[in-house]
């Protein structure tokens, strides 16, 4: 396995090594193994898309929506901060 995806929501997965442009990887995933070519290089720890996101429309990890594509993402694209606004949730403490 060389990415791991957590839920059908999910449009991107997570490198679970070094991950290079042009490889094929393989995810297994809901009893189907997905198959993706990378269009770029690929850190361990880091995300790429596993299908087309729209500009505009929402990225998903853990079924969670973490961010807005700020242009089109193409399945096996490097995806990170300079193809994606990201989401923060703040918090406010009281005492």
């Amino acid at each position: 396995m060389d990415a791991i995806v957590f839920s059908k929501k999910d449009n991107v997965a997570t490198a679970i090594r070094n991950l290079s442009k042009g490889e094929e990887v393989h995810i297994d995933f809901e009893n189907t193994t997905l198959r993706v070519k990378l269009n770029h290089d690929i850190p361990f720890g880091h995300k790429f898309a596993i299908k087309e996101i729209e500009k505009d429309s929402e990225v998903f990890k853990y079924g969670e929506p973490i961010g807005v594509a700020i242009e089109k993402i193409r399945t096996g694209d490097y995806v990170h901060v300079h193809n994606v606004s990201g989401k923060r949730a703040v918090r406010r403490y009281t005492t």
